[in-house]
């Protein structure tokens, strides 16, 4: 069994925001597979299909994005799947827009959502997906309030094909091994 987590914050305000690319993903994977994230447990919606015979969740906390890992825990516990069977994809300001980084472990950085996931799992041994949303160029603007803000549309084109890419990479994950999907996903964007 495998656990699919796309993280993000609920509720309509947030949708479409550079914080959210985590549940976008799970939304194109829900899409491309015709799958219903109807299941409400755990402090979370998602729903279930199969890649190769494995059963995989699509998983979005509800919890608000700095309480992530609480709603993951109650499943990981629940399901009793494997540290190495969770994949968690999520913002990442430290990489260029439309960059796209999968790595087997690794630390929180400065992400709160990965620090409560770390915190809650006590290893920082689960597969990872991390989605570039870039920096804001302006100087006057917040952390907290860029990860907030909704794309312009240049920028959403974009990173609807790394939203994309992180699906399929994510199941590329499954079907073929983590190596494989580091190698034909991983895309480095310049900086503009």
């Amino acid at each position: 069994m495998y656990l699919i987590v796309g993280l993000g914050n609920p509720g309509k305000e947030y949708a479409g925001t550079r914080h959210n690319v985590g549940f976008d993903t799970i939304d194109f994977l829900a899409h491309k597979n015709n799958v219903k994230l109807d299941k409400l447990k755990f402090n979370a919606v998602f729903g279930e299909y199969n890649i190769k015979g494995e059963k995989v969740i699509l998983f979005k906390p509800v919890t608000y994005m700095n309480l992530s890992g609480n709603a993951v825990i109650e499943a990981v516990r629940y399901y009793k799947i494997p540290i190495e069977n969770i994949i968690v994809v999520y913002d990442d300001i430290d990489i260029p827009l439309g960059s796209l980084r999968i790595r087997p472990h690794g630390s929180s950085g400065t992400h709160n959502g990965m620090k409560s996931m770390l915190y809650q799992l006590q290893t920082e041994n689960f597969k990872r997906i991390r989605i570039g949303i870039g920096k804001s160029k302006n100087s006057n603007i917040s952390l907290g309030d860029h990860v907030l803000q909704k794309f312009d549309n240049d920028e959403r084109m974009i990173v609807n094909d790394t939203i994309q890419s992180a699906g399929l990479a994510a199941e590329d994950i499954i079907s073929n091994g983590l190596e494989f999907a580091m190698n034909n996903y991983n895309k480095r964007v310049e900086e503009k």
